[in-house]
């Protein structure tokens, strides 16, 4: 029998394929059951006796008395590595969405599927497929031990996730755990600064975009795309070279970016507003921020750090034009940050206070953008979300 801790998309997904499972979640206050048979039930009632294998969701914490109790703890990815067909994995702190993204507009046609952290969970894939395309997070590499990829693709390792990790050093050691597992055969893109890594892929290091695609005797006046998203183009179409020998420029530049990423807009004002809700740690919100920093900027910051130092941020912004609103369970580290680099700040707690106030100062000189460097999860259901209500106020105009 397969045990399943939490009840996310992934363990749904496992228990509705398999069915017979037992699924334990903190949520459960009774045994019940779902719609597929399969048992509900609250965490004290697991007995690792009754199951051969125990699978948690991707991000289920690792301190959790389930997982301490657990005699066969195995991720997602491992459970399903016998059925794996050819694979791309696609990690690093920002832009495995975009790459992902990417990827399958590419190789859709030649018979691809696509899935992993961008939604779609492996027990939803067909094994018989050509390639499997995987966007993995660090929760999905911590417990993952035995399953390796084809091809990965690392975008830069920044500072995330601190609080689940525990530490930069673990968070960055569970991404850069597949190389140790790669076979010969294998390829890996990885930044220069892991150059030397032990393992046995073939591997091909860059220090930005330019540099990969020099390598890669790519022609990147070709793309269309600006920073942050041309590494995210560029590692793509470094796929499709490695595969298929050429890169179609036409088709990657084909590809539309995602909403709540950078997505400029104007009220009927003139007025730009900008939804980068997508930026959920402090490396996306670095990125966010340099691409603004010449004009007046009115930025929203806030939510669930996850216990990210946040220091390098504002170290940014002390030379820049910038008046700053707080949101989230962090605003009064916010409030003490900006104190100490002498910037205006407004600690207005909810998003929906910190739209009405910028309401009533915003204008076409001037950008306001959401990027809070910050998890959603304190006040949203999730970054979409936020940047759904961002959209809806500030198109709210008087």
């Amino acid at each position: 029998m397969i045990a399943l801790f939490g009840y996310g998309k992934t363990t749904k997904a496992i228990a509705k394929r398999f069915q017979n499972c037992q699924i334990f979640d903190d949520h459960f206050k009774e045994k019940s059951f779902d719609e597929f048979g399969n048992e509900l039930l609250p965490p004290n009632k697991f007995n690792p006796k009754n199951s051969d294998i125990q699978i948690p969701s991707p991000s289920f914490p690792q301190n959790h008395p389930l997982v301490k109790k657990a005699t066969n703890l195995v991720s997602e990815y491992d459970f399903f590595a016998k059925d794996m067909p050819f694979s791309i994995w696609i990690s690093g702190t920002n832009g495995k969405t975009t790459t992902t993204q990417m990827l399958d507009l590419i190789f859709k046609e030649r018979g691809a599927e696509c899935g992993g952290n961008i939604g779609n969970p492996l027990a939803n894939l067909d094994k018989n497929s050509k390639l499997w395309i995987l966007e993995t997070s660090s929760y999905m590499l911590y417990q993952t031990k035995t399953a390796t990829p084809d091809i990965y693709l690392l975008l830069p390792i920044k500072p995330d996730h601190l609080s689940w990790h525990g530490s930069f050093k673990e968070y960055e050691k569970a991404k850069l755990s597949p190389l140790i597992r790669m076979q010969e055969g294998s390829v890996a893109i990885i930044p220069k600064k892991y150059e030397g890594i032990d393992t046995l892929a073939h591997t091909i290091t860059y220090n930005d975009e330019f540099d990969l695609a020099k390598k890669m005797q790519i022609d990147i006046e070709k793309i269309k795309f600006q920073t942050p998203f041309l590494l995210d183009a560029i590692l793509a179409v470094c796929a499709e070279k490695i595969l298929l020998g050429s890169v179609n420029y036409r088709k990657i530049n084909s590809f539309k970016t995602d909403v709540h990423k950078l997505e400029e807009f104007k009220d009927k004002k003139g007025r730009i507003w900008v939804n980068d809700s997508k930026g959920t740690n402090l490396d996306a919100t670095l990125e966010a921020v340099k691409r603004y920093k010449d004009r007046d900027l009115i930025l929203i910051l806030g939510g669930d750090d996850k216990g990210v130092d946040l220091t390098p941020l504002f170290k940014m912004l002390e030379p820049l034009h910038v008046e700053i609103f707080a949101i989230g369970t962090n605003t009064d580290k916010l409030v003490d940050f900006c104190t100490s680099i002498d910037k205006k700040v407004t600690a207005s707690y909810e998003l929906k206070k910190a739209m009405e106030e910028i309401q009533n100062i915003h204008t076409q000189d001037r950008v306001v953008l959401l990027s809070p460097a910050a998890s959603s999860l304190d006040q949203f259901s999730s970054y979409a979300k936020r940047g759904d209500v961002f959209k809806k106020l500030a198109l709210t105009t008087k």
